[in-house]
């Protein structure tokens, strides 16, 4: 083993032992192999030989039994299941229940979201940095403690300052340092090759909240009472997470391997040409913030993401202001979400061989024309068309999330993703952190939706062409500052 690898050899061999990883060292062109828990693995420099230890001459081409971005992959399906589930989809179900027990508007009830996007983009900012610096698990374990305890104190609401403290607050922090952010990041630095595919599936969680979260939670209000219904969520939240965090590692790097799997030899050759090249070209947080194209992705993304953050909060509501059951109305998020969570790895896969911001432009152009579809069934009463209508918008909504991780990692590099992205929430959140708010304090001046809902479908279809529009950052504005040998800002 080579000197510069002597300092971490017994992390590495611990996480060996653990993980069942292969570790290769490309300094000295010996990769030790652990096959099982408690392998004996003998100190740099010996010569020793077992039956479970395989040393490897340079040339030969190793690869691990199982790449460890597969079990991250069924962890962050998981993770995003419980954190954007209960983040997203069982908000409208407590509306009409917590509104009429405690005299609130809409407006009072909807400003939580308008503090949780401001918050979220804040906790962002910095849990973005610190994924790059020390992985996702000590941030999900801290998360999970955060999401667990808010859950719970929710069913001791009473006032609206409580409401706006815990849900806007608080919780938003524990999903945030549990949900999309870290774990699409940290699947970032693990795929290169099949990112799309692999943010796909692992959004596919995302999908299945609304599928059994929402239907779930409604019954569970209608059953068991509102204040009850949030302890079990803080039970089933804790539960979940918990084993989830002890899975996340932060980049395969950290453990010998390539990403995607590669081989060394794979990594070397065409395959691993862009791998090498976002390593080679990769922005800090600090050269992103220079550029034009980060601002403008900020603009685009934040024009997108309004069709969900509006919809999913005011969909049930809508409907039931329309004549129609809560059980149908909360059926409908199940519809949307069936073909948002089946969808997504026909993106992703669709995302890894074709160019990406066309794809990103019909995903938004869809979610809005869905959505003023919807507008035209409701007011029609027309059930069936209704339901349509949201199947086409699930379609949109699948390509959503893995369309905006795959665009912001190829515009500058995976080093410093999370740094990034952290860095762009501040703007995009903010951009959509007031429309739950303006589409409630609209309902509770004129009485219905279809105003508000018809702007936020033209912002989706505008933010099509943004992202259509926009352009890679010039790699020449990074690099004389590199030239120059001068460490750029983080």
């Amino acid at each position: 083993m080579c000197q510069q690898h002597r300092s971490s050899w017994q992390r590495l061999k611990r996480d060996c032992i653990n993980t069942r990883f292969r570790l290769y060292c490309r300094h000295c062109a010996i990769a030790p192999l652990a096959t099982s828990r408690g392998a004996f693995i003998p100190e740099p420099g010996s010569s020793t030989r077992t039956n479970t230890l395989t040393l490897y001459p340079k040339d030969t081409a190793l690869k691990p039994a199982r790449y460890y971005g597969y079990p991250l992959l069924a962890a962050a399906f998981v993770a995003q299941f419980v954190s954007l589930g209960i983040y997203s989809y069982v908000l409208g179900s407590f509306m009409g229940p917590m509104t009429e027990d405690l005299a609130w508007s809409r407006a009072d009830f909807t400003l939580t979201r308008t503090i949780g996007q401001i918050i979220m983009a804040f906790v962002g900012f910095v849990v973005g940095a610190r994924v790059d610096a020390v992985g996702a698990r000590p941030i999900m374990a801290m998360g999970a403690v955060i999401l667990s305890a808010s859950l719970y104190f929710h069913s001791e609401v009473d006032s609206l300052l409580a409401w706006w403290l815990l849900n806007g607050v608080a919780l938003t922090c524990g999903c945030a340092m549990v949900g999309n952010l870290v774990v699409n990041v940290t699947l970032s630095k693990w795929f290169v090759l099949h990112r799309g595919k692999a943010i796909a599936i692992a959004a596919m969680g995302v999908s299945m909240g609304g599928i059994v979260i929402t239907p779930f939670i409604t019954w569970l209000i209608d059953t068991v009472g509102w204040r009850e219904a949030w302890i079990w969520l803080a039970g089933i939240a804790f539960i979940i997470i918990i084993p989830v965090t002890a899975m996340m590692r932060r980049r395969p790097e950290d453990y010998g391997l390539r990403p995607d799997g590669l081989t060394e030899a794979d990594y070397l050759s065409d395959r691993g040409d862009k791998a090498r090249a976002e390593e080679a070209n990769a922005f800090t947080r600090g050269e992103a913030l220079r550029s034009f194209s980060f601002y403008a992705l900020v603009i685009a993304f934040g024009f997108f993401s309004i069709n969900i953050v509006v919809l999913l909060l005011h969909t049930v509501p809508y409907l039931t202001d329309q004549g129609f059951s809560r059980t149908e109305a909360a059926m409908a998020m199940v519809i949307a979400s069936i073909p948002a969570m089946l969808s997504k790895p026909v993106w992703g896969t669709l995302i890894d061989k074709m160019p990406v911001k066309p794809l990103a432009a019909i995903s938004a152009g869809l979610c809005g024309v869905a959505l003023l579809l919807i507008v035209a069934a409701v007011e029609a009463n027309a059930l069936f068309w209704t339901y349509g209508a949201f199947v086409l918008l699930g379609l949109g909504w699948g390509g959503m999330i893995p369309m905006q991780e795959v665009i912001w990692a190829s515009f500058f590099g995976r080093a410093h993703i999370g740094a990034i992205r952290g860095a762009g929430l501040p703007f995009a959140l903010t951009l959509s952190a007031l429309a739950p708010w303006l589409v409630g304090y609209h309902y509770d001046l004129y009485g219905n939706y279809v105003l508000a809902f018809i702007v936020v479908a033209g912002l989706n279809m505008l933010s099509g062409v943004l992202i259509y529009l926009v352009r890679p950052p010039n790699l020449d504005q990074k690099r004389p500052t590199a030239k120059a040998g001068i460490n750029a800002p983080d």
